[in-house]
């Protein structure tokens, strides 16, 4: 309990000063970490099935406030893609499958959510807030980042995603 109340205390404080932030060019060297995670049904996502595609990976906690308020405009993002070959796909940071179901049934995202009970794709990714988020190009390269809560579906972003799947 002491562990989660001082990561929540830093993710507050960390995502109040990050909130008003927009995607930021990636630097980082080398390649993208892996991820092969479930989803709540229990069927195995590999991040490589997903070249060809821009996607966003977050990771995120259903105890983080910015989590739960962007979700519904993850939401509304998905819808103005349109055509464009664009996938979420939502880590949750180490909680049980009972407190993730529980958050989805409430909050409804209509992305895939992948569990990662253990916290090794938090490692991998050196994920120290939440939500993390990193955009992929369609050849998997990580291109962007935005640490904190946003809404997704601002015409700015959509924009940029949209001009990154057509590279």
């Amino acid at each position: 309990m002491i562990k989660r109340l001082f990561v929540f205390a830093m993710l507050v404080s960390v995502t109040g000063l990050l909130q008003a932030s927009n995607l930021k060019p990636y630097t980082a060297k080398g390649p993208t970490p892996p991820l092969v995670l479930q989803d709540l049904q229990g069927n195995l996502h590999d991040l490589k099935d997903y070249k060809g595609q821009v996607v966003l990976v977050q990771f995120w906690a259903t105890y983080c406030t910015p989590c739960r308020k962007e979700m519904p405009s993850m939401n509304k993002m998905m819808k103005k893609m349109g055509n464009v070959p664009f996938k979420i796909l939502a880590v949750d940071m180490g909680e049980t499958r009972a407190e993730v179901t529980q958050f989805v049934n409430e909050v409804k995202p209509e992305f895939t959510i992948l569990m990662d009970e253990s916290g090794k794709s938090i490692a991998d990714w050196r994920v120290f807030a939440a939500p993390s988020n990193f955009i992929l190009d369609p050849e998997g390269n990580i291109r962007y980042t935005l640490f904190g809560g946003v809404e997704w579906d601002s015409d700015e972003l959509v924009d940029k995603l949209k001009a990154l799947a057509t590279r």
